[in-house]
């Protein structure tokens, strides 16, 4: 997230370094649902382990939504900055969708068996499925329709018009990406993890598991393409049912291959050079929260403080635009640096084990 929300130039991008227009995916759509992906595989290592333990079921409940609350102000008072304005604050966001799934999938974690949690999580797509495709809404043109799919026109848009009018994305204005109704299918993602986490758990063989997620991502990345097909189209906007269990199927692939090559495969050298090349993604995910809410807030700095004419940002990549090099590669460079810089922060904080959580 941090290399993709950071390029020096919006305006030249690589591709796959950009978000989707509408339908379809880019591979930096992969990002967030992977993210609430781990985090349900998390919940699941964490919360059902210590149920089964004995731990108050209620009291790891009630902590977990509590955790979960405090991400969502978290992300609201990041979206504060700059413009301390009430009037104009824009109410979803990345962290506010995290703490929400995070609170609604915590009792699913301690409370319901692997059945449970996919019968929830079929029953959340069916029933978004049913709002978007069903119900007759009025867009943000004022055309009454049904089953529309377009900017400002689905069902989504219109109920988080309806509810946060005047505080949504600040670039469409009618629809949010992280809008209230496209989190049920994000909770789906979420309890997807859920279930992922319960496999990982289980006694079977390194080997059995290590194809047991490649045989789930398999079938997921199937049904996607099918419902792709025959629901709603790949959207991360919408998070719609297909983009659920095509994301869920390329996380299952990649964390069975990452499983595979840093704790299950046969060869101890193999195993141990996998671990060298992984570490910096073990510094990252250490403070993962800590770390991408430091970057949200220096990368809205970078606009705001300002040098001479020009924000701090754009004097810090002049240099690198004057370079000579390519547009999208000096682009892409000031957002490498970025990450580098936050590699070295979090590097830090790691060689202390100070570990920031909420």
């Amino acid at each position: 997230m941090l290399l993709v929300n950071n390029p020096g130039d919006w305006g030249h991008l690589y591709g796959p370094l950009a978000h989707a227009e509408w339908h379809g995916w880019t591979f930096t759509d992969w990002v967030f649902p992977f993210f609430v992906f781990i985090s349900g595989m998390a919940m699941t290592l964490s919360l059902s382990r210590r149920a089964a333990l004995g731990d108050d079921k209620l009291k790891l409940t009630l902590t977990t939504v509590r955790r979960g609350a405090v991400i969502v102000l978290i992300g609201l008072a990041l979206n504060f900055i700059p413009a301390f304005d009430l009037d104009t604050l824009r109410w979803p966001g990345v962290l506010q969708r995290l703490g929400l799934c995070t609170m609604v999938a915590a009792p699913l974690a301690v409370y319901l068996g692997w059945r449970g949690q996919a019968a929830v999580g079929l029953g959340l797509l069916v029933l978004y499925s049913g709002l978007m495709l069903g119900l007759p809404v009025t867009g943000a043109d004022g055309v009454l329709r049904t089953g529309s799919l377009l900017p400002g026109q689905d069902t989504a848009s219109a109920l988080d018009r309806a509810l946060m009018d005047g505080h949504l994305w600040a670039k469409s204005k009618v629809w949010d990406p992280e809008g209230l109704l496209s989190t049920l299918p994000a909770v789906a993602s979420q309890i997807a993890g859920l279930l992922a986490g319960r496999w990982l758990a289980t006694r079977r063989s390194a080997a059995e598991r290590t194809v047991g997620f490649f045989l789930a991502g398999l079938v997921l990345l199937w049904a996607g393409q099918v419902l792709g097909a025959w629901n709603m189209p790949i959207n991360k906007n919408l998070w719609t049912p297909a983009f659920v269990a095509a994301t869920a199927g390329w996380a299952c692939l990649l964390f069975g291959a990452s499983f595979w090559l840093l704790d299950a495969a046969p060869d101890g050298a193999l195993r141990q050079r996998a671990r060298r090349l992984a570490q910096p993604l073990v510094v990252f995910g250490m403070n993962a929260l800590a770390l991408f809410v430091l970057s949200g807030l220096v990368a809205k700095l970078l606009y705001t403080v300002k040098v001479g004419d020009a924000s701090l940002k754009a004097a810090l990549y002049a240099p690198l635009a004057a370079s000579g090099l390519a547009p999208v590669n000096a682009s892409l460079l000031f957002a490498v640096g970025f990450v580098a810089v936050f590699y070295g922060v979090g590097l830090f904080l790691f060689k202390r084990q100070w570990f920031i959580k909420v």
